[in-house]
């Protein structure tokens, strides 16, 4: 049966692990912090509690599958967590599965288990296997398939690794990765290989990340952090404030981002604790990953508003995913969503040809069809750049649709938004020369 690892302890290292690390550790404070209290009880004594609106679909869901869960335990993100749908037994008393997905479930074994909060579960079709957030969440038996071109690590993280769990990629950006942990599990991940398996070949531990922090700050070049995983807003609190605080003492780090999906899945995570924590290392930019319009929700409002109002600026980064997303139509709902949440649609990602993902890839012709239908019919902010991380560590690599028509003279031709052709005097440019004669001509 699938089951779900336990969630890591979400405090700072002790002062034992510190020992046992050999490495200097956290203050005196940050190690004579308390654990958070994780009972259902205690999640709220002591404090007010975090109020957050529940949508039509929460409630329907609450009252159908957990009526003996009260207000405050729905709204407490470490009741969401414990209450994972997990196994094939949960799964099964929410879902009308399909013998592909059962099978599919039935068969797993390592990492990227299952793990879909209540709250995120709810927004699914609980009857229709075909239902697109379903797709990204419940397994089918297609993820087992290898298609050529596939790999565990098609982007050479690994490769690009100094120390473990930091990867060097750019000159001047580092990808520090946390922890192995998310609220859910996307079938279609790209750190399938390492996230949500215990005991696997990746530790994220206290003396991994002191590893990670010394190279940076060893290394001048790195100015950008990108705190990722795993999701770094599944630690808790203190761990999240010590982290922060280490990264902001290194003087040549300008700038940190962190990457996220648990406003999305997980919105009730983001307490007023949390805020000050954000406040606190101000500025802190985060990346989130919104897939579909059935995501804005007023939980995920609420969510944004209190990251938008602490002054954290939001992006998203969504995967383009057949059968999922890959509809202008949807997708300028979704982009169109998120300006009215204040996050700015940043990247539209080409699946990365991770294990088992060809179900979930469409042709890049795809994503330049929807970038041309967006481009021009709606606003400058809601079309995101069309990227193709590169397999092997080559980086991202953005795309265009080619309005290049070629050269008159001194005079570059355009092709618009609408389809008509334009001139631009241009005297002396090359850009449109070689128009025609088979080459491609940036835009």
């Amino acid at each position: 049966m699938l089951e779900l690892d336990a969630a890591e302890t979400l405090r700072p290292p002790s002062t034992e692990e510190v020992e046992r690390s050999g490495s200097r550790g956290p203050s005196a404070a940050a190690r004579a912090a308390t654990p958070l209290p994780s009972g259902p009880a205690g999640a709220t004594r002591g404090r007010r509690r975090e109020s957050f609106p529940v949508g039509p679909a929460s409630l329907a869901f609450k009252r159908r599958f957990f009526p003996e869960a009260s207000r405050a335990e729905w709204d407490d993100w470490r009741w969401q967590a414990r209450n994972r749908l997990r196994s094939l037994a949960q799964l099964e008393r929410v879902f009308a599965l399909s013998e592909d997905e059962r099978e599919a479930i039935r068969r797993h074994q390592g990492a990227l288990p299952v793990g879909i909060t209540p709250y995120y579960a709810a927004l699914m079709g609980l009857d229709d296997p075909s239902e697109p957030l379903r797709r990204t969440h419940v397994p089918v038996g297609a993820e087992y398939l290898r298609s050529p071109g596939e790999a565990d690590d098609p982007l050479g993280e690994d490769e690009h690794a100094p120390v473990p769990g930091l990867v060097h990629r750019y000159p001047d950006r580092v990808l520090f990765l946390a922890t192995a942990f998310c609220s859910t599990y996307c079938r279609y991940c790209t750190r399938s290989r390492l996230v949500g398996e215990v005991g696997g070949d990746y530790h994220f531990a206290y003396a991994q990340w002191e590893k990670a922090l010394a190279y940076i700050e060893a290394t001048p070049a790195v100015r950008d952090v990108l705190i990722s995983g795993g999701d770094p807003l599944t630690l808790g609190d203190d761990k999240l404030d010590w982290l922060l605080g280490r990264l902001k003492a290194i003087r040549h780090v300008e700038f940190v981002r962190i990457g996220s999906k648990v406003p999305v899945v997980l919105p009730q995570r983001i307490t007023r604790g949390l805020i000050a924590v954000l406040r606190r290392h101000r500025p802190i930019w985060m990346s989130l990953h919104f897939t579909h319009p059935k995501e804005l929700t007023p939980e995920t409002r609420e969510a944004c508003d209190r990251l938008a109002d602490a002054g954290v600026p939001l992006g998203s980064q969504t995967v383009l995913l057949k059968g999922v997303n890959d509809d202008a139509a949807v997708l300028r709902a979704l982009f169109h969503g998120l300006l009215r949440l204040r996050v700015r649609p940043y990247y539209l990602f080409q699946c990365d040809p991770i294990t088992g993902s060809a179900h979930f890839r469409t042709p890049v012709e795809k994503g330049l069809e929807i970038i041309r239908a967006l481009r021009g019919h709606t606003s400058g902010y809601a079309v995101p750049t069309y990227v193709i991380d590169t397999p092997g560590g080559g980086g991202k690599v953005p795309l265009s649709p080619d309005y290049v028509v070629g050269r008159d003279g001194d005079d570059l031709l355009l092709r618009n938004f609408e389809g008509k052709l334009y001139r631009y005097r241009d005297p002396g440019g090359r850009v449109g020369r070689a128009v025609g004669q088979g080459s491609a001509v940036p835009c």
